[in-house]
């Protein structure tokens, strides 16, 4: 592809990490200035219409090059750009604007064609029913909770206010009146419905101005909605939407609602909406399906603000509801008390944007300040009978936490920051001996098939890297003896919780080999040290005596190569068995791992409370995509599995080995600190 460069004079283009993904037929960007040659720059971005374009605008007229209109997409975050979110997805636009009614662009030229194939038409009617299900808008920053008087079912109406100055009010061929003539003309035809006037939060609190708001306040039948609410939770309640130009009134045909335009949005003048305006560009009748394949799919452009790197709008919609729901599963105010200074620097991160966490110097002090009705947070470790009760007495929901199970590239111990913990409110998913909530996942839990196919495409990607839980580097395998069943023995820290909870009988590695041994004399069996006790810092080696017990230690080599080169696992109930299950190798326990029990492995014990049989790709749904959090170390925001994997692909890449601070701090830890 023959190099080709963009110029921008607004610096907040150049803050846009997915600018490159979304234009890939750019190589480079720059920013214009008076001193940079035109002859250096094949076309102009700017920000559509906006004032802040006018610079772009008339740049690109002087020097005679193509003016490019970028916009932020339809779908685009969890929360609001002012809150440090990047977009998902920006549109791109060669002509004009989808807002601006007042001239063609290449959305309006894309829905007028009109020659969307049967294959696009069945995308876009399953990519609705996604966003309708997860209930996606533009932003998804709202409560999708409506206020205790709209709970009571009687006809309702939906007129949308905007802010003043919006670009698309103007453009879109309103102005200031057009909204009091949308009120009047709602109040008029829905007689009978009480009519629910939806106003921005800001214009309610006296930072912007809006256009409705006293009209609303002195109408007898009109009731003022000013808290920021999920565009889904509204439109479930009425029955007809009246909007001048916003978005909302796509998302209430998306929704089967009827909606009348009083300006002309890009979704009016093609047959679909009750239009008190005309474009004679327009006039064509599109079906709902039509439109979307032109904005949703050939219009807007997606890429992962995270990794940067191009997506679709099914990858899009699938990362954000997952941010969604883990956002709303973690809302609220939490305490926790005693955590070291460098967990203190991200696990907000991982609670999420709604989530008010304040740190304590001890558990104690967290359990005598907690609100009642508030949840503690503590590391499932130093979790006991007696802190649990305390938290019962004082009201307070406990929330034990735990490393995820795609978690760094490099190991805890050595302060390599999480990609993934868990936060689990019922127990934790190592312990046996009570519920977990992904147990409970796991027992009780729908794996529809779409949830089952993006398992089965992360087990598989997982496979193809060779991406473990800590991807430390590692030796290359070396040859092994031919003719002998190879069975992996995984070796753990054996004063770690999860054998003191999930292996009741085999405690120890030595007592794990001799029972393998017992079962299979004459395998050949591959002994691999826990990672944390390799590197110094947690007690499990092993003594002169027990190394009689196996054939090989490969301590040293990466748990992905040995996966791919042994028969069987056996353990108590270490993350290698169910790593080893990804790859469709033979597992053994000798525990209960919270992989054991479903009818996939091998068990020694038994657990009543777990009934199921699971196929792998149900496992892997609910212990990779459910059950953890993910985040983005860099911007500190929720992400998902996918995203996590992406991120460690790259930092994997860039981190082969051990730097030299991880090589000072084992010597420090290992000297001062002492073994755990």
């Amino acid at each position: 592809m023959p190099s080709c460069t963009a110029g921008y004079t607004s610096g907040g283009i150049a803050r846009i990490r997915i600018l490159p993904a979304a234009l890939p037929e750019y190589t480079r960007f720059t920013r214009l200035r008076r001193l940079v040659p035109a002859r250096r720059v094949d076309a102009v971005l700017g920000w559509g219409r906006k004032p802040t374009a006018r610079r772009a605008r008339a740049y690109a007229e002087r020097h005679g090059l193509p003016y490019i209109a970028l916009e932020d997409g339809f779908l685009r975050s969890l929360e609001l750009g002012v809150a440090g979110f990047q977009p998902h997805s920006l549109v791109v636009d060669t002509r004009g604007i989808y807002y601006d009614a007042t001239r063609p662009s290449d959305l309006e030229q894309l829905i007028a064609a009109g020659d969307a194939s049967p294959a696009e038409l069945a995308r876009a009617r399953h990519c609705m029913a996604l966003l309708r299900r997860h209930r996606l808008a533009k932003y998804n920053h709202a409560p999708d909770t409506l206020p205790a008087a709209l709970a009571a079912d009687r006809p309702r109406v939906l007129v949308v206010d905007q802010t003043r100055g919006d670009a698309s009010i103007g453009y879109g061929g309103a102005s200031e009146a057009s909204f009091q003539v949308m009120l009047d003309q709602a109040l008029a035809t829905h007689p009978a419905a009480e009519v629910l006037v939806k106003v921005h939060p800001d214009v309610i609190a006296g930072k912007k101005q809006g256009h409705l708001l006293d009209a609303a306040r002195r109408h007898p039948r009109c009731r003022l909605v000013g808290e920021d609410l999920n565009p889904w939770a509204l439109l479930d309640i009425v029955d007809h939407v009246h909007v001048v130009t916003s978005q909302l009134g796509f998302e209430a045909l998306m929704a089967g609602k009827p909606v009348t335009c009083h300006g002309l949005p890009f979704y009016a003048g093609w047959g679909l909406t009750d239009d008190r305006l005309h474009c004679p560009r327009r006039g064509v009748e599109r079906r709902l399906e039509q439109l979307f394949v032109a904005a949703y799919l050939r219009y807007c452009r997606y890429a992962n603000p995270y990794t940067g790197e191009a997506a679709s709008l099914e990858e899009t919609i699938t990362l954000i509801a997952d941010q969604k729901r883990q956002r709303d599963r973690l809302a609220g105010r939490w305490s926790a008390g005693g955590f070291s200074g460098w967990k203190r620097g991200f696990l907000g991160d991982f609670l999420g944007p709604a989530a008010r966490l304040r740190h304590y110097r001890d558990t104690a002090a967290a359990l005598d300040a907690a609100p009642a009705g508030s949840r503690l947070l503590a590391w499932a470790s130093g979790v006991d009978d007696a802190l649990a009760g305390r938290c019962r007495q004082r009201q307070l929901t406990l929330a034990r936490i735990e490393d995820g199970f795609i978690r760094s590239v490099g190991l805890g111990v050595d302060l390599a920051r999480p990609l993934s913990l868990v936060i689990d409110h019922l127990g934790i998913y190592y312990d046996a001996t009570a519920p977990s909530e992904l147990e409970r996942l796991l027992e009780e839990e729908e794996f529809p098939e779409e949830l089952l196919a993006r398992a089965a495409a992360l087990r598989e990607r997982l496979v193809r890297l060779k991406l473990s839980k800590y991807n430390v580097a590692g030796s290359a395998l070396p040859p092994l003896p031919r003719g002998r069943r190879r069975l992996l023995v995984p070796g753990q820290v054996e004063t770690d919780a999860s054998i003191a909870r999930g292996s009741p009988e085999i405690r120890t590695n030595r007592a794990l080999l001799e029972a393998v041994r017992a079962r299979h004399p004459d395998a050949l069996l591959l002994f691999k040290p826990h990672p944390d006790v390799v590197s110094g810092a947690r007690l499990g080696a092993l003594d002169a005596a027990s190394k009689q017990l196996y054939d090989i230690d490969v301590g040293d080599i990466q748990v992905a190569d040995l996966l791919d080169a042994v028969d069987e696992v056996h353990t108590m109930s270490s993350l290698t068995g169910f790593e080893a299950l990804l790859r469709g190798k033979e597992v053994a326990t000798y525990g209960m791992p919270f992989y054991a029990g479903w009818g996939l492995t091998d068990d020694r014990l038994r657990c009543a409370r777990r009934t199921r049989r699971l196929s792998l790709d149900a496992l892997v749904a609910a212990t990779l995509l459910l059950y953890p959090t993910y985040v983005d170390p860099h911007s500190g925001q929720l992400c998902h599995a996918e995203t996590a994997v992406s991120l460690l692909e790259q930092q994997r890449s860039r981190h082969g080995a051990l730097t030299w601070k991880t090589r000072l701090y084992r010597r420090y830890r290992n000297t001062f600190v002492g073994k755990h």
